[in-house]
């Protein structure tokens, strides 16, 4: 299976949060080779479930995206815009964009506003448009937009819209692929609408009541140029075992499990501390009665830019410990 292949088909698809339908199809091609059933909850999270008589495992990396929303199409035509999920004004400046239907555009800044002074609310996206009525005939308000930016490659190193999460789901992939036996009860689901409230986390986990929940996702890498060290993970230094983040406290049996299987499997792995951010774990591990959660993180630089960047033996090594983590021995 190859990575940059999967990366690229996933980053064709037009798959904001809520609107991941897309992303599932090309997901479900993949993964219906290593599962038993395919099914899609009400979110619209995709789950492929792997019969087994063990211990129930529920892996999750969520298919949505950041993206933008038209609130407003002004008497130019040009649009005004809110955010699907974390947008900051000074990471989308200048990004070039399309719809879902074709159109193509590229963030602005209006006149007036000064760049260091710059919020969402002084953006816009210029389709091209005369005018409000050719605006009007080409997106519609409560139309969405992502960024249109090529994946590519250098060195050892992806760089790519939309790592977030899209590389997690191909690390998820390739884990199915490798797996092997096992006789645990495996559910591999790519969440809906993670970045806007961990929601399809959420309703999935209560679905499925797993006795363990593992989430893949990425974080921040601590070494740009001074780093405000508000995270702890390396790019190229292997799969970070998420100690803790704002939304989980990994269980501590679910950490040493996971270092155990990497220090025996020979699979690079580090700690990764994030004082500020979450993922799909922080709403697993509260589902019904609780679940023993844990998470394996990808390092990445630039999350939620037009371009962020992850190395791919990192990506390996997330693969690896997830299908090691599903071949284990659960007590």
């Amino acid at each position: 299976m190859d990575i940059l292949n999967i990366l690229n088909r996933l980053n064709a698809c037009h798959s904001p949060s809520g609107e991941e339908g897309a992303a599932a199809a090309v997901i479900r091609a993949q993964a219906a080779p290593y599962v038993d059933e395919i099914t899609t909850d009400t979110l619209g999270s995709l789950i492929c479930h792997r019969k087994g008589c063990g211990k129930k495992v529920m892996f999750a990396a969520h298919m949505d995206s950041i993206g933008f929303v038209v609130t407003h199409i002004d008497e130019g035509g040009f649009l005004r815009f809110g955010a699907v999920g974390g947008l900051a004004a000074h990471e989308v400046l200048g990004a070039p964009v399309r719809f879902a239907n074709g159109v193509r555009g590229v963030v602005a800044l209006e006149g007036k506003a000064e760049a260091k002074d710059m919020k969402l609310d002084n953006l816009y996206i210029d389709v091209g448009a005369k005018d409000r009525a050719e605006a009007g005939t080409m997106v519609r308000v409560g139309d969405t937009a992502v960024y249109d930016t090529a994946a590519f490659t250098s060195g050892s190193r992806v760089f790519s819209p939309y790592l977030d999460d899209r590389i997690a789901c191909a690390a998820l992939l390739l884990a199915m692929e490798r797996l092997g036996e096992t006789d645990n009860d495996l559910y591999f689901v790519f969440t809906a609408q993670e970045e806007v409230g961990i929601r399809g986390a959420r309703t999935a986990a209560y679905g499925i009541d797993p006795d363990y929940g593992i989430a893949l996702d990425v974080t921040d890498s601590d070494d740009i140029p001074e780093p405000e060290h508000l995270c702890s993970a390396l790019a190229g230094k292997g799969a970070a075992v998420k100690v803790m983040d704002s939304s989980v406290i990994c269980h501590p049996a679910v950490v040493k499990k996971l270092e155990e299987l990497a220090a025996a499997e020979g699979i690079p792995v580090q700690r990764e501390v994030l004082k500020a951010g979450g993922t799909d774990a922080g709403a697993i591990h509260q589902s019904r009665a609780g679940v023993y959660t844990g998470g394996i993180s990808i390092p990445t630089r630039y999350i939620h830019t037009p371009l962020e960047m992850a190395d791919l033996g990192d990506v390996e090594a997330c693969a690896n410990l997830a299908a090691a983590f599903a071949r284990a021995r659960l007590d």
